[in-house]
């Protein structure tokens, strides 16, 4: 799921000067599609496997008194489920801010798509029958897990645990990714790499208090991703087409019958 950062920066630099919104290539999508499909294809065996799951969950479970210790940890929600979530929000919220007065485009797409990619994982959980760790039965619960795209059992609990909802918050600012890129690429995989970091790190700690599974959050960080590049290439690629802009830079003619 790393995105790549081959391209062309002497030919594109002087188009995103001139056009902040100016559309990334074909060849850079191809590439996206290609690392989704394979993450995805491991991501989908890691679900139906479970072993990882259950093992890393079990580390943080006490089977003595059938409980997670970490559950109620006052630091792990103060500083993992709430201030690490809320400084990543504000960010977003202060680049928009910031993209609309400095009527800066990109910036203000960016922050969107900062809110976007958790807006879709958000959705994809409120329907999802999958019950957390502390509601299975294997960790005190009720509730009987089953793989991903297996048979939803009777008794399969509150469900609406799948993707891991908090981490998406943190792999939110991969989208800092298309702030920089191409200008500055290696900048751009910078802030890729930090934003995966502060994901796994806040999924992590939920990990640790019983609330998700490690394929949970890896699947936040999955859906996240796609729905950032799929964002902004029609976003930018919409622009484009409405500006006349072909893709050597020069305007197309305009059909003044048309209009």
């Amino acid at each position: 799921m790393k995105p790549s950062v081959n391209l062309n920066i002497s030919q594109t630099t002087r188009h995103i000067r001139r056009d902040p919104l100016y559309p990334l290539t074909a060849r850079f999508y191809l590439k996206q599609f290609v690392l989704l499909v394979l993450t995805a294809l491991f991501f989908i065996w890691l679900s139906r496997d479970e072993s990882w799951d259950m093992a890393l969950t079990r580390l943080w479970f006490d089977p003595v008194n059938h409980q997670f210790p970490w559950k109620d940890n006052r630091w792990l929600d103060v500083i993992n489920h709430r201030l690490l979530k809320d400084l990543v929000i504000g960010g977003g919220v202060l680049l928009l801010l910031a993209g609309l007065l400095r009527r800066q485009a990109r910036w203000v797409l960016v922050a969107l798509m900062m809110g976007i990619g958790p807006l879709v994982v958000g959705i994809l959980k409120s329907g999802s029958t999958h019950s957390c760790p502390w509601d299975l039965v294997q960790f005190g619960g009720e509730a009987v897990s089953y793989p991903l795209f297996g048979t939803v059992p009777a008794n399969s609990g509150p469900g609406h645990c799948f993707p891991g909802g908090h981490a998406s918050s943190g792999f939110s600012a991969m989208a800092l990714f298309f702030l920089f890129y191409p200008r500055w690429p290696r900048l751009a995989l910078l802030y890729w790499w930090i934003a995966v970091a502060v994901g796994l790190a806040m999924g992590f700690g939920q990990m640790m208090r019983g609330a998700h599974f490690l394929s949970h959050n890896l699947w936040a960080a999955w859906w996240v991703w796609l729905t950032q590049c799929v964002t902004f290439g029609c976003v930018t690629l919409l622009f484009k087409r409405r500006r006349g802009i072909d893709h050597d830079g020069s305007a197309k003619p305009v059909d003044v019958s048309q209009h």
